[in-house]
């Protein structure tokens, strides 16, 4: 079993920058594939990016390449989600996920034009 928790979400301005982190607890962590996923309102949740292990892999949703970066800390549990250059179109509740199966219970992200 494994317990995520995000946080980081916040009120930013177009072009603003956000760094969210998602904490997992239980001794496995290192051996999971990590992901982020967001979820617009009235809209399917939808992949974000993705991080294998190890951290030496890597994906992203066409509509973040290149202005977002996963990464994580296997020392302390955690991966990360850099955001920048924010658009109000990145608004959304975002989660986090180990291996696909388990699930935070996301953090809001909210852009103003």
């Amino acid at each position: 079993q494994v317990q995520l928790v995000e946080s980081g979400g916040g009120l930013v301005q177009a072009g603003g920058s956000l760094r969210l982190s998602c904490a997992a607890s239980g001794r496995t962590f290192s051996s999971y594939a990590m992901g982020w996923f967001r979820q617009a309102p009235g809209k399917e949740r939808e992949f974000v990016a993705a991080i294998s292990w190890s951290g030496g892999s890597t994906y992203y949703a066409d509509s973040v390449k290149g202005r977002f970066t996963i990464s994580r800390d296997n020392a302390k549990n955690t991966v990360y989600l850099q955001m920048n250059s924010l658009k109000p179109e990145d608004t959304a509740v975002y989660y986090c996920a180990a291996n696909y199966t388990y699930w935070g219970q996301g953090t809001q992200v909210t852009v103003s034009s």
